[in-house]
């Protein structure tokens, strides 16, 4: 059973959240950072990315940048941006990108269950980065951006919710990138009760994305843990989103250099276990283990032969390991792509056209479209306790900073 609780928000008031909402830390440098914050002095991420309110060449654990979120936190609640509900709460959060629309349930998920395996992973954490969101978390004293999960579907929990946001809203705009955000707050106590018991019922939560964030939450709680009595840092902020609502997009490669082949050779590497088709007009993947090819000026369309990989392993048929154990490693030398600086990822909401530009202007040999993982695929292998490659998936729209902060 999955225990997701009802909390406090410290959240903006309505007239400010659309200043307030920010995208996440991990999507954007230092320098985009402070270019995004220019006549924005209420964005959260002078919170969650503090270091672009601290001077150039400070270290990147500077304890200087820690004590700037807290200042830069203490500073919205104290003016009245942000304030906090006098009760525990759930709350309704619907991102609309285009013509598709997500809704989930904010609340906080336990951090025992974390360590339990209850609420499931498949990615694996730097340590650098989460000891950046530990210390971040515990000298805030907020988790001050959600994790994102995704449950399978209940139709209990979505009645719920169609309920809820039939009502008028307590938050509605649209941000400059034309997601538009619209938040609901559930305060009656009969429907708080009804979500709990709902999702007591799931057996597994599942991390789409914030796995550093989740990793950062349960350390500080076994941190604080008192043997005695429960208390706000034993719980995990997160947004809950039935898993059939979920879009995955493509996560796409660039490498630098073709390892000293010359274009004919490392076609002819390529053959081995791929059939190539010339002139691929469509240049995205059309299905699963497909994959678009852009190697001097030209597409090509490649398809993993009968028998290259394992289809019963939920981590070797995904296909960015496809592409990474059969192609990345064996014929362009990445073995592990990690930490090589000759390969480079790319959001599939880059389009296309990104892949193009990298090959064509900014001086990379090859790039290739991969076709996105699904929801059911990262499900299978959260479930078999497996970790996926790298870069295996990307999310959008990206869940907004500030509108939800839990104080621990």
């Amino acid at each position: 059973m999955a225990t997701v609780l009802p909390f406090r928000a410290v959240r903006p008031q309505p007239k400010y959240a659309a200043d307030v909402a920010a995208l996440p830390y991990d999507v954007m440098t230092r320098e985009e950072g402070q270019k995004a914050v220019e006549g924005r002095t209420l964005s959260f991420l002078h919170v969650e990315k503090s270091e672009i309110d601290v001077p150039d060449g400070t270290r990147p654990d500077d304890m200087i940048i820690y004590e700037k979120a807290k200042a830069n936190f203490e500073k919205l609640k104290k003016e009245g941006v942000v304030f906090a509900d006098p009760a525990p709460f759930y709350y309704v959060y619907r991102q609309q990108m285009g013509g598709r629309i997500q809704t989930g349930i904010v609340g906080v998920m336990s951090a025992s269950e974390y360590d339990e395996g209850k609420i499931k992973k498949h990615e694996l954490t730097r340590q650098d980065k989460e000891d950046d969101r530990i210390r971040h978390v515990d000298h805030v004293g907020a988790q001050t951006g959600p994790v994102f999960i995704s449950y399978p579907s209940r139709p209990a929990i979505h009645a719920l919710m169609e309920d809820v946001t039939a009502l008028p809203p307590e938050i509605d705009f649209t941000a400059s990138d034309g997601v538009k955000h619209t938040v609901w707050v559930i305060s009656e106590s009969e429907i708080i009760e009804k979500i709990k018991k709902e999702f007591a019922q799931i057996e597994a939560l599942y991390i789409a994305d914030g796995h550093h964030r989740a990793a950062a939450g349960a350390t500080v709680a076994r941190r604080r843990r008192k043997p005695d009595r429960a208390q706000e840092s034993d719980y995990v902020l997160a947004v809950f989103f039935p898993h059939d609502q979920l879009k995955v997009m493509d996560y796409n490669r660039a490498v630098k250099d073709l390892r000293g082949l010359t274009k004919e050779q490392f076609l002819t590497a390529v053959g081995v276990k791929f059939d190539i088709l010339e002139n691929f007009q469509e240049k995205a993947p059309r299905k699963l283990h497909e994959f678009g090819m852009y190697l001097d000026g030209r597409w090509y369309a490649l398809t993993a032969k009968e028998g290259v990989y394992d289809a019963a392993d939920p981590v070797a048929s995904l296909d960015a390991a496809i592409l990474q154990d059969h192609l990345l490693a064996p014929v362009l030398g990445i073995a592990d792509p990690r930490t090589d600086d000759r390969i480079k990822f790319i959001g599939g909401i880059r389009g296309m056209a990104e892949l193009e530009k990298l090959v064509d202007k900014d001086g990379f040999a090859v790039a290739f479209s991969v076709y996105p993982t699904t929801m059911e695929q990262i499900m299978a292998v959260a479930d078999a306790g497996k970790i996926m490659p790298p870069k295996s998936t990307w999310f959008e729209p990206k869940l907004r900073s500030g509108l939800f902060v839990h104080e621990i």
